[in-house]
Parts: C-alpha cells; structure tokens; sequence
C-alpha cells in the first residue's frame, strides 16, 4: 500500500467544466483558472445558450478543449464525459468545477494538495464550515442541503463529510478509474452517488471547507422535490452498501447488531400488535406479560441498531487506496 506520508511524483492536473446555461460565466471562470492545471474539459451539455461555441469562439487558452452532447444528460453524465477525457488525457488529478462562477478556481491548490500528500482520494468542497458564511446562502439551500447531507451520509457511509452536492470536487486518476462511470448518475444525484461507489471503494473522503458566490445565475436544481426523488435513491444505495460492506465483504459483530436488532425489533412490533388487537377485539386491556415482553424485545433491538450505526459512523475509510484495485465499486 502506497505510504500516506510520501508525496506523488509530479501532477498532471486536470479541470472538467460541466457547461449547460453558463454562458455568461463560464469565460470569467477559465480566465482564473491558473498555471498550475495542464488541460482544461469544457463539456457542452447540449447546451441551448452554445456555451461550447462562445469558448471556442473567444478562448484563446491554449488549454482549453470543448467537448460536445448531442442530447442533454445531465450534470452527472457531462462531468463522466469531462472525467473520461481526463484519464486518457493523463491526469493525474481531475478537478471539476460547476460552470456558474460559484466556485473560485483559485482554491484548486488546496484540493489538490490533500492528494498529492496521499491523504486523500477524494476532495470535496463543503460551504457549512463556516458560521459568517451560511448567514450568506439562501436559506432554502441551507435547509435542503442539510437535509440532504443527512441521507447521504447514511448511503454513503461517509458520516465525517457535509455538503455532498457541492459539486466542487478533486480525485486522484486512481480511484476515478476504478469507478463504475456507467453505473452513476447522470443527474443531479451525481455527487451522492460517487459518495456511495467511492465507499465500496475504501477511498479517503476530506472535505475542504470554501465560499461560494451567489449572484445572478438561476440554479436548476428544486429543492424540494429533488429531497424526495433522492429519498428513494439513498434508501437504495443504503441497502447496497450495508449488504456489501457487511454481509458479503466481511462479517463482524455489526453484522450480528444489526440483524438481532432489526428482528427483536420487528418481532417487539408485530406482538405488541398482536396482543393490542386481540384485546381491542374482546374488550380487555393487553395483558401484562405481552407488554413487558413487546418492551424488553423494542428495547433490546432498539439498543443493538444503535451499537451498530456507532459502528458504522466509526468505520469511515481512513486510508487512502491502493494503486491496484480491482473494480471493488462494481454491485
């Protein structure tokens, strides 16, 4: 495995710019974009404002390359296509940055440098670091983002890590090979889905705390009724990851926590309403015995689910991952 303290050799930096509706933005953002990044992606995600066009007609960055999208996919699939380019390009580290000018491309050193110190895998920007500014954000983003990190950190598994839409993010080339691009998200539910596959994984996630700028540009992600279409997805990347992780890739003590606790648990339920029904039906009140033994069984199951998502929050990869994985993240 590779020494956590030793630097890599010398970084290829790469940036890929999902762009979709920013085309008053996105040539401000290159032109920040600093002499430490090698090759630059600009995705055109069938982009109705020709984002691609306005680039390649008034970049002169060297840099710079625009690929195109027949048909819009999404975020998600605009930054598999940016992430593509960038493996076979070389990179090293792929950097993504939203289109929009809310993320400073003059932070890009301090993803990377986790990275390069081999302490991390994986960098993600997280805005709620600071007190001063989440007084700025609007607050139904601060509301749905918070509801939002709490699923994913229970799909995830990455209980250490807030913000996961915050789609400012570096990863080493080694993990973003090993990532099953097909199998993740082409929407919105990207960023959270990388989360999940990176877990199956074992990667290091960090977060990197930052501010984002809110000026004039219109998000097009819905708050509320991207918290119920991503309840489903998390409920179901959850159970992947709880089957895999321990059940099929080990099986320890919060295997056993978890299946006693769920079965006391429901077993608890299904008595207490059992005896409750019986007795509603002939006029008595529930007996002694079946509440005392509906409580003791709740209890108990309650109490060995509890002992198993400490364990859970306390299993956060915290090494980085080797150089030869295998396609772990595959279902």
């Amino acid at each position: 495995m590779d020494n956590p303290k030793k630097p890599v050799g010398k970084t290829n930096l790469v940036v890929v710019i999902p762009a979709y509706k920013v085309s008053r933005h996105i040539l401000p953002l290159i032109e920040l974009i600093g002499p430490e990044v090698s090759r630059i992606f600009v995705v055109d995600d069938a982009c109705p404002e020709n984002s691609g066009s306005i680039v390649q007609q008034h970049c002169s960055d060297p840099r710079v390359e625009v690929l195109r999208h027949k048909v819009n996919l999404g975020v998600g699939g605009a930054t598999k296509t940016g992430i593509q380019a960038a493996i076979v390009s070389g990179a090293s580290v792929i950097i993504k940055l939203d289109g929009d000018g809310q993320m400073d491309p003059r932070l890009i050193p301090k993803f990377v440098e986790p990275i390069t110190l081999r302490k991390a895998d994986y960098v993600k920007g997280n805005r709620f670091f600071s007190v001063e500014h989440i007084n700025t954000m609007p607050n139904n983003r601060i509301i749905g983002n918070l509801i939002l990190s709490f699923y994913s950190k229970l799909s995830s598994g990455y209980w250490n890590v807030l913000d996961p839409n915050n789609g400012y993010v570096a990863i080493n080339s080694e993990a973003a090979r090993n990532l099953p691009l097909e199998k993740i998200s082409n929407r919105y539910f990207f960023e959270s889905d990388v989360l999940f596959r990176l877990n199956l994984l074992r990667a290091k996630v960090v977060d990197m705390p930052m501010k984002s700028k809110y000026a004039s540009e219109i998000s097009n992600l819905k708050i509320i009724p991207t918290i119920f279409e991503f309840s489903f997805k998390h409920l179901k990347n959850f159970s992947k990851r709880i089957v895999y992780t321990y059940f099929i890739r080990d099986l320890n003590l919060a295997s056993l926590q978890l299946l006693f606790g769920l079965g006391l648990s429901m077993f608890g339920f299904t008595i207490g309403a059992h005896g409750w029904w019986n007795a509603y039906r002939i006029g008595e009140t529930t007996n002694t015995g079946t509440l005392i033994l509906t409580a003791m069984c709740i209890l108990s199951g309650l109490q060995l689910l509890l002992g198993f998502f400490s364990y859970d929050m306390s299993n956060v990869p915290r090494e980085t991952i080797s150089s030869d994985l295998s396609g772990d993240a595959e279902d």
